[in-house]
């Protein structure tokens, strides 16, 4: 059994017990969180699509960590200019167990 929901903006795909990165969230670490923008649900080859979301279902989710991903290095320069610009980026995270999926 697997749905796909929509969590911060982004559509993912998402199955019981396993864990995903999701853009961060304002939760405390270990909080239970519902999600009902469920848009699609697929229960053993019976598949529910939302107009737009499916009616009823939702996923329930446990709040992991908070985390950082990977540093970016943003390198700007401009040719005989003398300007060259470093800067850095890491992403934040948070990391969620998904509990269960209900229809």
């Amino acid at each position: 059994m697997y749905a796909i929901v929509e969590i911060a903006g982004q559509q993912v795909k998402v199955q019981k017990d396993r864990y995903f990165y999701v853009n961060k969230l304002d939760a405390e670490t270990g909080a239970a969180l519902t999600f009902d923008k469920v848009l699609l649900v697929d229960n053993g080859g019976d598949v529910s699509v939302g107009v737009p979301t499916v009616s009823g279902a939702s996923v329930a989710a446990t709040v992991l960590e908070h985390v950082k991903g990977e540093k970016i290095i943003v390198f700007k320069k401009k040719r005989r200019k003398g300007y060259r610009k470093k800067n850095g980026h890491r992403q934040q995270y948070t990391k969620i167990m998904i509990n269960g999926i209900s229809l």
